[in-house]
């Protein structure tokens, strides 16, 4: 099929941005009609997630505190889309969750069936197109977002920055606007990054994981930051027994992305196998770089050593197994798995990544603390780990005393 000439294309784009913003005025005068007046309306706890049925921090740190905030207020989990029937992370009961576009076969009303097909064919008017999950949002799930949130009183929580700038646009009258912060704010690609000072300035308050990252923001946004607090993620109670430290396995948990960097570990573990062949590294999780990973380990000979296992449920119950956990991501929020290793007692060992493990670990008293992407360094720590049966329990006794 021929193209069309550069003019039309032009615009035929001017066109669709021209529809995308009437739209969007639309659909936020519809979301800021006046709040309920009566003194008995509801007043609910909204937190959007892009899916709550998916595994990842920031779901499960979201889980955790719609869980806690249950137990004292009525709270509902709006998630962009659904896909599975089983949610990786158990919801509490007194929880609802809701999804504005469930993708499960079936699942959507056969009378809804074309426009619902009609309207996820037109990009999201609200959803902020830096975020790399603006691809999830549509006219379809904007709709049904401001259905539901409409005269609503209470508080919306944003889980990320798509979502922080879409609390923040939305300005729901009767909606106190709150964005959680789940990574350091260089972590962000420079047009998020842009939006994100620009657009924080909308909300009621935001939250963010370490004392860095609260510095970070209010010297970025001069003066203009809303207020700020620091609040580590939720950790959900990890239940005996604790980590076997006499165990020769070293064990994580996350998806297989570059974020977590694995393809550093193992490289890393390499010399590590070489000079204690009792040893083993197992990694559950799953992602786009599980083929990378597996390539990784063929080429340094690792087979039968490093054990690539998909997502577990019970991560509790891996740790029990093993004795050392390490973490060899390139960036974090707060690691709530590093938390979680250290309340079953494990011998942690983790790189000085922006941000959060140097919130955590006091190297050599409560685990120890490599800098950044230093494979070499990384793999000094695991052998020390390894060669020193007491200091593995030493660090493994003060890591129960940092997670409680």
């Amino acid at each position: 099929m021929a193209r069309l000439p550069p003019p039309i294309v032009k615009l035929e784009i001017a066109v669709k941005r021209k529809i995308l913003r009437i739209l969007r005025s639309v659909l936020l005068r519809y979301v800021r009609a006046a709040p309920d007046p009566s003194p008995d309306a509801e007043r609910k706890v909204f937190i959007l997630l892009v899916s709550a049925w998916g595994m990842g921090g920031t779901i499960r740190a979201a889980i955790n505190l719609a869980g806690y905030l249950a137990d004292h207020k009525d709270v509902e989990i709006v998630s962009t889309y659904r896909r599975r029937d089983e949610p990786y992370f158990a919801f509490d009961p007194q929880v609802k969750v809701t999804a504005l576009d469930d993708e499960r076969e079936g699942a959507t009303p056969r009378h809804l069936r074309p426009m619902r097909a009609l309207l996820r064919r037109i990009p999201s008017a609200l959803y902020h197109r830096a975020d790399i999950r603006w691809h999830n949002h549509s006219l379809w799930t904007d709709i049904h977002l401001v259905r539901l949130l409409r005269r609503r009183r209470g508080v919306m929580i944003g889980s990320r920055p798509g979502h922080n700038i879409l609390v923040a646009d939305l300005a729901v009258p009767g909606l106190v606007g709150i964005g959680l912060e789940q990574m350091n704010l260089r972590s962000h690609g420079k047009d998020l990054r842009e939006a994100m000072l620009h657009r924080y300035r909308g909300l009621d308050g935001l939250a963010v994981l370490t004392d860095q990252d609260r510095q970070e923001y209010q010297s970025a946004m001069n003066g203009t930051a809303p207020p700020m607090w620091r609040i580590p993620n939720t950790v959900a109670r990890v239940e005996p027994p604790r980590a076997d430290l006499s165990a020769k396995r070293i064990f994580a948990a996350g998806r297989y992305t570059g974020q977590k960097g694995y393809d550093l570990l193992i490289p890393a573990f390499a010399p590590v196998a070489e000079a204690n062949p009792d040893w083993e590294l197992k990694l559950c999780g799953r992602g786009r770089d599980t083929e990378k990973l597996r390539g990784l380990i063929a080429e340094h000979g690792l087979e039968g050593r490093v054990i690539l296992d998909g997502p577990t449920e019970d991560v509790p119950g891996e740790m029990a197994q093993a004795s050392i956990y390490v973490l060899s991501s390139r960036y974090e929020g707060f690691p709530l798995v590093l938390i979680e290793a250290m309340s079953k007692g494990m011998a942690c060992v983790a790189f000085d990544c922006p941000t959060g493990p140097a919130d955590i670990v006091d190297d050599h008293r409560n685990g120890l603390l490599v800098p950044a992407k230093d494979v070499e360094g990384l793999t000094a720590a695991l052998m020390e780990m390894i060669a020193d049966e007491d200091l593995r329990r030493r660090c493994g006794d003060a890591a129960v005393e940092t997670a409680e």
